[in-house]
C-alpha cells in the first residue's frame, strides 16, 4: 500500500490515511508497521521511528481529532472541544531535532516527537484564517486538503488519484453520449 501526500500539510496527510469515511472507510494505518512506513515516506518527517501499541493508538486518536477539526473548519462550524483537547495536548510534547547541512534539512526524533510535530502543524494550519481548506470534489473521497492554487480553484485532493478518475469518467460519459446521439450514430 502506498500513501498519498497530496494534502499540502502533514497533519492533513495523516488525517487522509482513512479514505471514504462516509461510505466504507479504508484505513491505511491498520498496524504500527503501517504508521512507521507512513512516517518514513513523509518528506517532512524523520526517516525512521518505532511505533509500539500505545504510540500507535495515540497516532490514530490524533489523526481522528485532526480530521474532525479540519472538517469543522471546512463546514464553517465551531471546533469539536474533545478534538481540540487531543490536538492541543499532543502539540505540547517533545520536539523533533532539526539540523541544517549542505545536504539540506535532517530531522530526528521518536514517534511522540513526530506526533507532537504533526499536532503543531495542525494547530498552525487550523488557526490561520486565510488557509483555504477544502474537501475533495470526487464523489466518495473525504480527503481534506489545503488549496494554495491561484484563485483557490483546486477541485480534487490530487490529480493522480481523484482528478484523473473524474476526468476519465467525464470523458467516457461524453463518448457514450456522442455515440448514442443521432449525430454520433453511424
Amino acid at each position: 500500500m502506498t500513501f498519498a501526500y497530496v494534502s499540502g500539510n502533514t497533519a492533513l496527510d495523516l488525517a487522509g490515511t482513512v479514505g471514504y469515511r462516509r461510505e466504507e472507510p479504508v484505513d491505511s494505518l491498520a498496524t504500527p508497521a503501517d504508521l512507521e512506513r507512513w512516517v518514513a515516506e513523509c518528506d517532512e518527517l524523520p526517516g525512521h521511528v518505532t511505533a509500539d501499541a500505545g504510540a500507535f493508538e495515540s497516532a490514530r486518536s490524533l489523526r481522528e481529532a485532526i480530521y474532525r477539526l479540519a472538517h469543522d473548519r471546512v463546514l464553517g462550524r465551531p471546533f469539536d472541544r474533545g478534538s481540540l483537547e487531543v490536538v492541543n495536548d499532543a502539540a505540547t510534547g517533545r520536539t523533533l531535532t532539526v539540523e541544517l547541512s549542505d545536504a539540506g534539512l535532517h530531522m530526528t526524533g521518536d514517534l511522540p516527537a513526530v506526533l507532537s510535530h504533526v499536532a503543531r502543524s495542525a494547530v498552525v494550519l487550523l488557526a490561520d484564517p486565510h488557509a483555504c481548506l477544502k474537501e475533495c470534489g470526487r464523489t466518495g473521497c473525504t480527503r481534506i486538503y489545503l488549496d494554495r492554487s491561484r484563485g483557490a480553484r483546486r477541485t480534487w485532493c490530487g490529480m493522480d488519484e481523484c482528478g484523473n478518475r473524474v476526468k476519465a469518467a467525464a470523458y467516457r460519459a461524453r463518448r457514450r453520449a456522442a455515440s448514442t446521439s443521432p449525430r454520433g450514430a453511424r
